[in-house]
């Protein structure tokens, strides 16, 4: 039987019978600031599913996933101005903000506990044509976990909602990523584009990218799903008030004492407690355009899922 180890849910993994030394190493995320923590739970949520789509071992995706969680501790001592910066970052801010990487690797070096997972705060950063930080180191000497968490962290911080940018919708940040699994030309002593780089790949690797493209899928297909259960709700709800509203109407125009009196019952056990029978265009009008925003919404997923299936590496 296959393993399954589900990290659906981004904070699962601290309800996982893990044991107190794996909680100890989680524990250091509380000192972050309340965005770089949200990060680094979304970047683990998207490693450990990387990990189960390469079908990897369930030890080694515990353990890519812890490191997925650590791989950004080093922004600890990264000064507030520059961590939390609305606008973009200048040069010489963007070399102290890149020094997290080994900022979290000494922190990791200097923790007994800490220590096995040091790899991923150290080269988190790193691409396999060279050109990561922060020491450029090629290819396969970039261990694997950390060329997992890459791709995961991009793909999270590409999408993320930041005060200094818009948001990025999925297909635009996969293809972004695409662009950086594909041989980047550089310029060579005369100027001249080569057509691959020396190493002749990308910045990261191609097979970790289509698993990445599953679990965007599977995600959302997890959304369509739950939009859908809502759409159903709504329609359940609009069949509800137009009821209401129908026995209301005719209550209105009842001949007689006892009709007015039937049509009036009738109409209240459509109701829900505090719901008023004027307000009830409205409450209608409510439903109709959240049914009808939600119901845009899904094909617009569904648009997404197709566009990514067609997407090519």
């Amino acid at each position: 039987m296959k393993e399954v180890f589900d990290f659906y849910n981004s904070t699962s993994i601290k309800s996982y019978n893990l044991d107190e030394t794996i909680r100890y190493q989680l524990k250091m995320l509380d000192g972050l600031d309340a965005f770089t923590k949200r990060h680094c739970e979304n970047v683990a949520n998207i490693t450990c599913r990387l990990c189960e789509n390469l079908h990897l071992s369930k030890g080694f995706t515990i353990y890519c996933t812890t490191c997925a969680y650590l791989h950004d501790i080093g922004k600890l001592f990264i000064p507030p101005s520059i961590l939390q910066k609305p606008s973009k970052l200048t040069d010489e801010e963007y070399e102290i903000m890149k020094t997290h990487t080994s900022i979290g690797y000494k922190i990791c070096m200097n923790d007994q506990k800490l220590r096995p997972y040091a790899a991923g705060a150290l080269y988190h950063h790193e691409s396999l044509d060279g050109s990561g930080y922060p020491h450029g180191v090629l290819g396969n000497k970039i261990p694997y976990e950390a060329q997992i968490i890459r791709v995961a962290d991009e793909f999270e911080a590409i999408t993320a909602k930041r005060q200094y940018k818009s948001h990025v919708g999925v297909v635009d940040a996969l293809n972004i990523l695409i662009e950086h699994a594909r041989p980047t030309p550089q310029k060579d002593s005369k100027n001249f584009l080569k057509k691959i780089t020396i190493s002749g790949v990308g910045k990261i690797d191609k097979k970790i990218l289509k698993a990445l493209f599953k679990v965007v899928i599977d995600d959302t297909e997890y959304e369509i799903v739950a939009r859908s259960s809502y759409v159903d709700f709504l329609k359940k709800e609009i069949k509800r008030i137009n009821d209401a509203q129908k026995y209301y109407y005719k209550l209105q125009t009842a001949p007689t004492e006892d009709k007015k009196e039937y049509y009036r019952e009738e109409a209240k056990y459509y109701l829900k407690e505090h719901e008023e029978p004027d307000k009830l265009p409205q409450i209608l009008n409510e439903l109709k355009s959240a049914y009808k925003s939600r119901q845009e919404h899904i094909a617009k997923l569904y648009s997404e899922i197709k566009q990514i299936k067609k997407l090519t590496i």
